[in-house]
């Protein structure tokens, strides 16, 4: 039971929560600054009971492997990759919602609005949806930081199954709004999460 209370676990688990904390507070601040405080509401915070539920059980996965199996928390180099892909995931999501600026939501727009403009430069001239991208590598990167097998994997088949159906809906709406030149751009820019085209 002192394995919870040990170097690795108050390490890992701190970065955890610090993650945690930077990302969803950092997702409202920036969605306050580009869109004005009375056009944004909680759930620009992305924390939902699926989510929720997720980071408990990922945290229930980290604490039983602690217990039963510690050595499995040990592998620093793993726990240091993590750490390295939760701050890649940020930092291409924040450079995407900064590049973007108004024409980002956390919400797919069915609706086009004035201010609603193609992007294709910055980052999404890399890839089309980078904050997909960046959210994949974040999300995947907090479990590997812990050193988290199941979730870990779990996570990357969760968040890229999500990001599969979600992206061919979104892109329903931008090929409405845009037209041929969001055909030439999805043909000549890869979507940024692996397999989905």
């Amino acid at each position: 039971m002192t394995e919870i209370f040990s170097d690795t676990s108050i390490r890992q688990l701190s970065q955890m929560l610090l993650s945690l904390i930077f990302f969803h507070i950092s997702e409202y601040i920036l969605a306050i600054t580009i869109h004005g405080a009375s056009n944004v509401t909680l759930s620009s915070l992305l924390i939902t009971k699926h989510y929720a539920l997720a980071m408990l059980l990922s945290l229930l996965e980290y604490l039983t492997e602690i217990i039963l199996f510690p050595g499995l928390k040990q592998h620093w180099w793993v726990s240091n990759f993590g750490l390295i892909m939760i701050i890649v995931g940020e930092i291409i999501r924040k450079a995407a919602i900064i590049t973007a600026g108004r024409s980002f939501t956390h919400l797919i727009k069915i609706n086009y609005e004035e201010h609603h403009g193609l992007v294709t430069h910055g980052v999404y001239r890399l890839m089309r949806h980078p904050s997909y991208c960046g959210f994949l590598i974040w999300s995947v990167g907090t479990q590997v930081m812990l050193c988290n097998p199941v979730s870990a994997v779990a996570f990357a088949v969760v968040v890229w199954r999500f990001f599969a159906q979600r992206i061919p809906y979104e892109e329903y709406f931008l090929n409405q709004f845009f037209g041929v030149q969001y055909l030439e751009y999805a043909e000549s820019v890869a979507s940024g999460v692996p397999f989905v085209n």
